[in-house]
């Protein structure tokens, strides 16, 4: 079997796919994404495709090392979620032609089922209790929720008072026996997070996420030992040797993209290794169907799996859904809060070729907003 063609789409809301065809004439399909940088990302699988035309493509692993290592120059968001998109194709191909889910060639399900959580905003918290109550009414046990919108470097007493506000909010809305993550987005210096993290303690959110911005990684042990609440980032994360440091810092829980981070090949390894450290793992993936498919298969297989992210009804989401390019939704039909395993080949799921050819007709260029404090100055969105 060889790969004969490979095809990418930019599909509305913010999207990108590729088509991996081989020979034989089975089909994977893959999520190469970057948010705000799709076209990029399109070029770069191009680049790729050039090599793998005409190889084996159930040679995964050898695959996996020569896209990211064959080029002198490594690394990176772009070149990354090139590699994961192809990677999540090469592993539905896998699947298709073994007949198993993907999960079963990771070395078989650990769980019945995953656990999800719902996005309600956060940004602005008016309708925050109205959002969750309807959470909650479709079954979800857990949401997560943005802390603030754009933040000072130093906050005042009442920004901070206003993030607990919204996160006390949620907690009522909630009640005890449901769960709620709180993304800082990176929005956070430290020293503002150092501030207001222990002001949510009592509040008991599930934890914090991206406190602070990546390159402020090294900041995080103290970070970690300053906050009773449990911290996680790893969204923009591409490896596990990127990884290492924020696991050794004490996070508790990791969360790379299987559309950034390598794929399903390197987010089962980074799994593997945020075990090592006690971590969890709560893959990021407030994208399409196809990233969150490959995502439930490497948490069926992953020990330390800890709940998963998922869009459906997420704020990005204004010209499709989650489910608009799927022949069949059963795959995401969630009970209770839950995704229950399927046993269908590859990714689990049926894409809507003739849907995914007319949208790229039409195409998008998502961009995310550019935030200024009220100065005028650069804000982190």
């Amino acid at each position: 079997m060889k790969i004969t063609r490979i095809e990418t789409f930019l599909v509305p809301p913010r999207w990108l796919f590729c088509r991996v065809e081989t020979d034989d004439g089975v089909v994977g399909w893959g999520e190469p994404v970057v948010e705000g940088r799709a076209e990029v990302v399109r070029a770069a699988v191009d680049v790729l495709a050039g090599y793998l035309i005409g190889q084996d493509p159930l040679r995964i692993q050898d695959h996996w090392q020569v896209l990211t290592k064959g080029g002198f120059y490594r690394g990176g968001p772009v070149l990354s979620s090139a590699v994961a998109g192809l990677d999540q194709a090469l592993w539905d191909i896998a699947g298709k032609t073994y007949g198993a889910p993907v999960h079963a060639l990771l070395g078989g399900p650990v769980r019945d089922r995953v656990r999800v959580y719902a996005w309600v905003g956060g940004d602005e918290p008016a309708e925050l209790s109205e959002q969750i109550a309807a959470q909650v009414e479709a079954g979800f046990t857990a949401v997560k929720m943005n802390g603030a919108g754009a933040t000072s470097p130093m906050p005042t007493a009442a920004e901070t008072a206003a993030v607990v506000d919204r996160v006390a909010a949620a907690r009522e809305a909630l009640g005890p026996d449901r769960d709620v993550a709180v993304d800082f987005h990176g929005r956070f210096t430290a020293a503002a997070a150092r501030r207001v993290l222990p002001e949510l303690a009592a509040l008991h959110p599930l934890f914090v996420e991206e406190p602070v911005v990546p390159e402020h990684g090294h900041l995080l042990p103290g970070l970690v030992a300053a906050s009773p609440v449990p911290l996680a980032t790893g969204e923009r994360l591409y490896g596990r040797t990127e990884f290492l440091p924020v696991l050794a810092a004490g996070i508790a829980v990791a969360q790379p993209d299987l559309s950034h981070a390598g794929g399903i090949s390197e987010v089962h390894r980074i799994a593997s290794l945020a075990e090592t450290y006690g971590a969890q793992l709560a893959p990021h993936c407030p994208l399409g169907p196809i990233a969150l498919a490959a995502s439930l298969q490497v948490a069926f297989a992953t020990p330390n799996f800890l709940i998963q992210e998922q869009s459906r009804g997420i704020h990005y989401n204004k010209d499709a859904d989650l489910l608009s390019y799927l022949v069949d939704p059963e795959p995401f039909r969630f009970v209770a809060g839950h995704a229950p395993r399927g046993d269908a080949p590859g990714l689990g799921i049926t894409i809507d070729e003739a849907a995914v050819r007319a949208a790229d007709r039409t195409g998008h260029a998502w961009r995310n907003p550019v935030w200024r404090h009220p100065d005028g100055s650069f804000a982190e969105w």
